[in-house]
């Protein structure tokens, strides 16, 4: 099985991946927080991080059938094909998500933890955030380290 992407209605992402959810469809649908700002207030919200545009997972030969859920515009083609996205493509679309929304709460002086590696479970102090790494001052070992910002947790 293969991912491909599904074109739908305008502001209808959420509502198409739930519809196709519900038909038994693998549906991934990358979102991302963003703050909206009203009259009256702020509010942070989840936005589709493709507008009009869901991927789903399943055999080629079903595709055409998902023209039948409300509000699924078309199937993306390339070259006269269904649009094929490889599962690295998706995961990567993950990581960055991961590493984006930890960017946004991670700042220096948070307490952290670490998620993987020689390092797991130690807990530090964040002294500098840039790119994809994080400088921490581990207390208990005396010593400043840097880790990936998607090996890390806010405490």
């Amino acid at each position: 099985m293969s991912w491909f992407v599904l074109y739908t209605s305008a502001r209808a992402e959420k509502r198409v991946a739930d519809r196709l959810r519900d038909v038994g469809v693998d549906v991934y649908l990358p979102l991302h927080k963003s703050k909206r700002k009203w009259s009256d207030r702020v509010k942070e919200v989840e936005m589709p991080l493709f507008n009009s545009y869901v991927f789903v997972r399943l055999p080629e030969h079903k595709l055409r059938d998902l023209l039948q859920v409300y509000g699924v515009s078309r199937i993306l083609f390339y070259l006269g094909r269904p649009a094929v996205v490889r599962d690295v493509e998706i995961d990567a679309i993950k990581e960055f998500l991961t590493i984006a929304e930890n960017r946004e709460i991670i700042s220096a002086g948070d307490r952290v933890q670490i998620l993987g590696g020689v390092m797991e479970n130690k807990k530090g102090e964040v002294l500098k955030v840039e790119d994809k790494l994080v400088t921490l001052y581990l207390e208990e070992l005396g010593a400043k380290i840097y880790v990936s910002l998607s090996h890390v947790n806010k405490i």
